[in-house]
């Protein structure tokens, strides 16, 4: 509870206004519902942690390759990394 009412004091603060999707209403957040499901499947329920420690330095993995190395459907089946790539070069390219 704690952590609520700091971040909500933090959106206070700095002026930025908390927006919640309706009750039973997931398809309002898609993105990051989907990304919550993924994590769940491939990595919360694939092992057995025996530390904090292990679940961050093995979830920094999975993210390294959920952000780099997959591919995603949504960016024409490229891995982010690629994607990224190819975007900054058509940019660099409109620019000239």
């Amino acid at each position: 509870m704690t952590q609520n009412v700091s971040l909500h004091n933090w959106c206070e603060t700095h002026d930025i206004e908390l927006i919640y999707i309706e009750p039973g209403k997931p398809q309002q957040n898609g993105v990051v519902e989907r990304f919550n499901g993924s994590f769940r499947r491939e990595f919360l329920n694939a092992y057995l942690f025996k530390s904090l420690e292990q679940v961050r330095d093995m979830a920094w993995i999975w993210m390294l390759d959920y952000n780099e190395e997959r591919t995603h459907e949504c960016l024409g089946n490229f891995p982010p990394a690629e994607y990224r790539r190819r975007l900054e070069i058509s940019s660099y390219s409109l620019s000239r």
